[in-house]
């Protein structure tokens, strides 16, 4: 997700509570900074203040609803929430007259942000996607809960980032520059073995006796979570192709992680 505030202590708690919460936060402190972010990173939630140094957020999110990303064209853009000081009725008629899904005036407290942000994420593109299927791995994205048979998974935040975003790619390689992107924020430094480390205490974890592993690493492009069919062994017709889209079982009310 990407938070557009210029106030740094806001901005720093932020990140700490929505980070707690398994969101990757970027940070952006003007409309130019936020649009230069925008046009490289496809984010599911943008965080938006309206008083902004080099303009007001609700220029940005007319941007962002009639063209999905600024200056540019097609689909349907981020989920936008507005945190905003000026809370008067036109206030918060034309931010949602702009495309903005939800509108919070601060002060506010951090738990009803974090529950309007579960809310959002429940709306978005992946809210129907809630249960991300491979063979015997399940992953609730609305509980944050994942599972391998009748195995519960104890995984960290990343771990889970990672599981969830290769559930969506499975068969297919996924670079550790394409993971450290949507599941870690920029402030991740891209020269630590960080993702390498992180995919591979997953890869134990889903680990079983006896079995290829689950997460392949392709020497030289990434990792492919390989696909599995129900009794967890791979399907050799698909291996090294891409595979059919992972089963995706849920609905539009089930919650799904951000990036």
């Amino acid at each position: 997700m990407l938070m557009v505030e210029d106030e740094a202590g806001l901005v720093t708690a932020l990140r700490v509570a929505l980070q707690r919460e398994g969101y990757a936060v970027d940070a952006a402190g003007t409309l130019g900074d936020a649009r230069a972010k925008l046009t490289v990173t496809d984010y599911d939630i943008v965080l938006l203040d309206v008083n902004l140094p080099d303009g007001d957020g609700f220029e940005l999110a007319g941007e962002l609803r009639s063209t999905g990303e600024p200056g540019g064209s097609g689909g349907p853009g981020p989920r936008i929430l507005m945190l905003t000081a000026r809370g008067q009725l036109r206030d918060r008629v034309r931010g949602l007259d702009l495309g903005a899904d939800d509108y919070l005036v601060k002060p506010f407290a951090l738990v009803e942000l974090t529950a309007r942000m579960r809310a959002l994420t429940r709306r978005s593109g992946e809210a129907a996607s809630s249960v991300l299927v491979d063979g015997p791995i399940v992953v609730d994205t609305a509980r944050q809960l994942a599972r391998r048979g009748d195995r519960e998974l104890a995984l960290t935040l990343k771990e889970f980032g990672v599981l969830r975003y290769l559930l969506g790619r499975v068969g297919y390689v996924v670079s550790a520059e394409e993971l450290l992107e949507h599941v870690w924020d920029e402030n991740a430094d891209p020269f630590t073995q960080t993702v390498r480390v992180t995919v591979g205490t997953l890869r134990r974890k889903l680990s079983v006796a006896d079995e290829e592993p689950a997460i392949e690493t392709v020497v030289g492009r990434g990792y492919r979570l390989r696909e599995l069919t129900e009794d967890g062994t791979g399907d050799s017709s698909t291996l090294g192709a891409p595979a059919a889209p992972v089963r995706a079982v849920g609905t539009a009310g089930a919650a799904g992680a951000a990036s």
